[in-house]
């Protein structure tokens, strides 16, 4: 079997189901049984599943090549949110966890990722030695094999993340939750309800093929959920992505929340009640800064991939991190983005003082925060030698201001003196490159994004 189609990515690997096979997936069960056993990594393994139609059956096949090589393996009872499997294995004292999902990519997609034994996203050190170590699945003696259980996941985590959050004032709080068909169902609006919420709910019933569509919390995908909190049928609206690592978030002022303002809106929260920076990634709105300097907090700076803000996170005792398409994670929880616990948060944000009067008041005390991307198409042997000939050509100025640093965390991120910038990067899932801006209005936005695509269009 060709090993050369299994790539792990920025968060794991997935491919469409003609790629992602399962002869391909039980040698990623051999790399990971391999590198434990390298690595000296002993106790069971947790094998996690998404809602998709494959996602059962995939892990089954992973377990087996697991238990063949030694490890006892504990199987969830339901499809499982990925954080609620990472969780799961700091409570347990785990070896690790394979969890088989593709986030929020359409629903002919699968994908694997491993998650070590801290509960935080994989480092390329590990992911490399599992790519090392693809091979077809050994077995050890029938004696010598692991046994495989199935139990509760979600009970256990539930009772740790109420207990974890001061809930009291979520209790009367109407919240419309759209599961958009993925794990979060019946695991994050019951949470909320135990939590003392009125929970309405939309897209919580069993479909493997997520209605037809990518099971992403965007505007785009949120449409009934923005009609619903729209005309007054609820105070929040809340969704998750395919595996509940990802939170949208839809208010009846401004409905669909950028991502960016909802960082803000977190961090403002937990600051009243705790101190601590903030980690965010490289394309993540300046808003994060201008409210942690207000605390006197700091914020550091990290490329894209929650990977390096779980590190992060860890090497400043940070707070929070974040990033702008969705993923937060907190202090005291664990190192991973975490959609279920953090649709508490925002519950118990809302309660406090409503997410759009925070909003508002955050914007008045720092200025008004616009940001957009787009997308130019770019084959991935190709964006290596773009970026290394864009390096050469950066200009003094753009769109008219000048050019105060360029930041190379993560292709290049050009600050202007207005306070305003651009970034260019290599998107990791997609043949293209990406280019973000950041400004104080819409208009100047699509100022910069226009200056952006003519910086990098002549290098394509």
């Amino acid at each position: 079997m060709d090993a050369d189609a299994i790539t792990f990515g920025t968060d794991g690997w997935r491919a469409t189901l003609d790629t992602f096979t399962a002869p391909r997936l039980r040698m990623v069960g051999q790399g990971v049984a391999t590198y434990l056993h390298e690595e000296n990594i002993g106790g069971p393994v947790a094998v996690g599943y998404d809602a998709r139609e494959s996602s059962p059956g995939f892990a089954e096949d992973l377990g087996e090549v697991l238990s063949a090589n030694g490890f006892d393996v504990l199987f969830p009872d339901r499809d499982t949110p990925t954080p609620i499997v990472a969780w799961t294995i700091v409570d347990r004292d785990l070896a690790g966890a394979c969890m088989i999902t593709a986030s929020h990519n359409p629903p002919e997609y699968n994908g694997v990722k491993f998650i070590p034994s801290d509960g935080a996203p994989a480092l390329p050190e590990v992911t490399e030695r599992i790519e090392a170590g693809l091979a077809e699945p050994r077995s050890v003696p029938d004696a010598e094999q692991g046994e495989v259980r199935e139990i509760d996941f979600v009970g256990p985590y539930a009772e740790h993340a109420l207990d974890f959050l001061d809930t009291r004032g979520i209790a009367g709080t109407e919240i419309a939750y759209d599961a958009i068909y993925g794990s979060g169902r019946g695991v994050t609006d019951a949470l909320l309800d135990r939590a003392g919420a009125s929970v309405s709910r939309l897209r919580c019933e069993d479909d493997p093929t997520f209605g037809g569509t990518a099971p992403e919390p965007t505007a785009e995908n949120l449409e009934e959920l923005i009609e619903e909190v729209g005309a007054g049928a609820a105070d929040l609206g809340i969704a998750n992505d395919g595996d509940a690592d990802r939170i949208g978030i839809v208010t009846p002022e401004r409905g669909y929340l950028d991502p960016n303002l909802f960082f803000a809106v977190l961090y403002d929260y937990l600051l009243e009640s705790g101190s601590g920076s903030a980690v965010r990634s490289v394309p993540t709105t300046f808003l994060i800064d201008r409210v942690a300097q207000a605390h006197g907090q700091s914020v550091y700076e990290t490329q894209v991939g929650f990977k390096w803000i779980a590190r992060g996170m860890t090497e400043h005792d940070a707070l929070i991190g974040g990033e702008e398409s969705g993923g937060f994670g907190v202090r005291g929880h664990i190192r991973e983005k975490d959609g279920v616990l953090v649709a508490l948060v925002a519950a118990a944000a809302e309660s406090e003082e409503p997410i759009d009067d925070r909003v508002n008041r955050l914007l008045g005390e720092h200025g008004e925060i616009h940001q957009d991307r787009i997308g130019l198409a770019c084959p991935d042997e190709e964006k290596a030698r773009v970026l290394s000939s864009l390096e050469g050509e950066l200009p003094d100025r753009v769109a008219g201001r000048a050019v105060e640093e360029v930041v190379t965390i993560d292709g290049f991120k050009i600050l202007l003196e207005s306070g305003a910038w651009i970034l260019v990067r290599p998107s990791g899932t997609e043949p293209k490159l990406r280019v973000y801006a950041e400004a104080g209005s819409e208009s100047r936005v699509t100022e910069l994004l226009d200056a952006g695509r003519d910086l990098v269009e002549p290098h394509l």
